[in-house]
């Protein structure tokens, strides 16, 4: 979920690595994590690396029930005072949610807390913002029920939502494309058409990246001008290093294993 703007970014909520986290759902990264220590490796340097970059992290427990519950960013949409509590695309993660709404009601006393009903469903890695802008992802997560819901809060605040269609071999739309900044959007070329994100506002720009980094594509600016990035990425890392951001990279194998990206971990409260 990047539903916040690059200078609202100081307060990150995360969750800790469960146990079972080996079983955690794998269909397009990979076939499933295969070490949790090295996952809790990972997520603490994640955790570590927004602290020293000036971000608050709070740590919510893991839950052994839930594989997959450290990917706290589907869990809800968090936009100008308002938390939309979506329904999970998968209905094994539902019972993730009320660690995460709790800690979200507690933090932010002042929002206002609107719940998703089935039969619409929506993944919070499906949403993606650059500046004003909305984008969402139509995909095996996220329905037309769901963006109808979230479409309706995002007119009541007054920003335009655009439907993207996610292909049937990526997840969300954040597994294939991010925005770095509020002005640059990375994304594979093979996966989504040239023109799937429109006209964008002026001074921004869909930077295309080569098909066999789309991984490197999901990445988590900060206001500070650093980008982490996923290990591995060559190109995604030089792209955004020519344009003056500095990148940290972060070895992500055993959360790619669980068709996770680097901005699924962290909820941006």
């Amino acid at each position: 979920m990047a539903t916040v703007r690059l200078d609202q970014k100081r307060h990150a909520l995360v969750r800790e690595v469960p146990d079972s986290f080996g079983n955690a759902l794998a269909q397009f990264f990979g076939t499933g994590p295969t070490d949790v220590e090295a996952a809790r490796a990972t997520h603490e340097t994640y955790c570590k690396t927004l602290e020293a970059n000036g971000i608050k992290v709070t740590r919510i427990p893991a839950d052994n029930k839930y594989p997959d519950c450290i990917f706290v960013e589907d869990q809800a949409i968090i936009v100008d005072g308002y938390v939309l509590l979506p329904v999970l695309g998968a209905p094994s993660r539902r019972g993730e949610q009320p660690p995460v709404s709790d800690t979200i009601i507690k933090e932010l006393s002042g929002h206002q807390v609107c719940k998703m009903h089935e039969p619409a469903m929506m993944d919070g890695g499906d949403l993606l913002r650059l500046g004003d802008l909305f984008f969402v992802g139509r995909s095996s997560r996220t329905n037309d029920a769901g963006i109808d819901e979230l479409r309706d809060l995002l007119n009541h605040l007054g920003y335009e939502l655009r439907i993207i269609d996610i292909p049937n071999n990526a997840l969300h739309l954040t597994s294939i494309s991010s925005a770095p900044t509020n002005e640059i959007i990375l994304a594979p070329k093979g996966y989504l058409e040239e023109d799937a994100f429109g006209e964008l506002p002026k001074g921004s720009e869909v930077i295309w990246m080569p098909e066999e980094e789309m991984y490197g594509c999901n990445t988590l600016g900060l206001p500070n001008g650093t980008v982490l990035v996923a290990d591995g990425y060559p190109q995604v890392k030089k792209t955004l290093e020519e344009r003056g951001l500095n990148t940290v990279s972060i070895d992500m194998t055993q959360v790619r294993a669980a068709d996770g990206s680097l901005t699924c971990l962290s909820l941006f409260l």
